[in-house]
């Protein structure tokens, strides 16, 4: 809670000064690259998920050889899907992958099924009050700071995906105070913090799905189904190699763009001040 106040503090700081003091301290020098780290600073846990481990690497949840078969599947298909499909089948590359993907875990034997049959078809989420500690407070408060800066990369490169400048309509202040109201919101029911996720921009990328309302009936629906033991039981029997594969292409999807950004702008990176920039 304390970090979403921090948001809806920026973002009226951002009200007052304007967005255009943003694309001064950001240039397409510093977006691009920032872009590009985004997307390669993931790229690790998209491997280690890839060949059957944690999102940190220290547990080993498959099969290593399994897991290479499985996530080469995940990933072929998706991008297989993404530039060959027609019609309704190109807005759906990721769900097909996921779908080859599960189907091939089942052949390899890596899927475990136990939680499915011990879940009840209808269950409440485990809601839980917020404590507050000072100690906690103090400390997440600069914490903050650093997705409130990755949220600014994000609205950047998903502006840049779909051709729109989305710090001005609707606003970097909003998108920014809306991060922190949801964040408030959330912590009220002891869930997880909201912010921007990268992952999104390569899945945008990937479907070419561009209307925002499909973000909020998404979010309806999660909510919805939230409620539905049996289906949560199933998404967490999805091998770890399956969504490897997938994020491997959405994270490399990222870096492009931040290139993509670089290559647009006609950015030259012989010059020394380019360099000074990017230090």
């Amino acid at each position: 809670m304390a970090a979403g106040v921090v948001y809806v503090i920026m973002g009226g700081i951002i009200k007052v000064r304007g967005v255009g003091f943003i694309h001064r301290l950001l240039p397409p020098v510093v977006v691009g690259p920032v872009i590009m780290v985004i997307g390669l600073g993931l790229a690790p846990s998209a491997v280690n998920m890839a060949v059957g481990k944690s999102g940190d690497g220290a547990i080993q949840l498959v099969d290593g050889s399994a897991a290479l078969w499985i996530s080469a599947i995940s990933l072929i298909v998706t991008i297989g899907v993404s530039v060959y499909a027609k019609g309704f089948f190109k807005l759906v590359p990721i769900l097909a992958g996921i779908v080859s993907g599960y189907i091939a875990s089942l052949f390899f034997g890596v899927v475990d099924f136990s939680p499915v049959i011990n879940a009840a078809w209808l269950s409440m989420p485990n809601f839980t009050m917020p404590e507050f500690h000072i100690g906690a407070i103090l400390f997440m408060i600069p914490v903050a700071i650093a997705p409130a800066v990755e949220h600014v990369g994000d609205m950047l490169a998903i502006s840049n995906v779909t051709g729109k400048d989305y710090l001005k309509k609707p606003g970097l202040h909003r998108t920014m105070a809306g991060d922190g109201v949801a964040t408030i919101a959330a912590s009220m029911f002891g869930a997880p913090p909201n912010t921007t996720y990268s992952e999104v921009t390569g899945a945008v990328m990937l479907t070419r799905a561009f209307n925002p309302a499909i973000m909020t009936w998404g979010a309806i629906t999660a909510i919805v189904l939230a409620f539905v033991g049996k289906l949560g039981a199933i998404l967490q029997t999805i091998p770890v190699p399956v969504m490897g594969g997938i994020m491997i292409l959405l994270f490399g999807s990222i870096a492009t763009v931040g290139l993509n950004t670089l290559i647009k702008n006609q950015v030259d990176l012989h010059k020394a001040r380019t360099w000074l920039s990017l230090r």
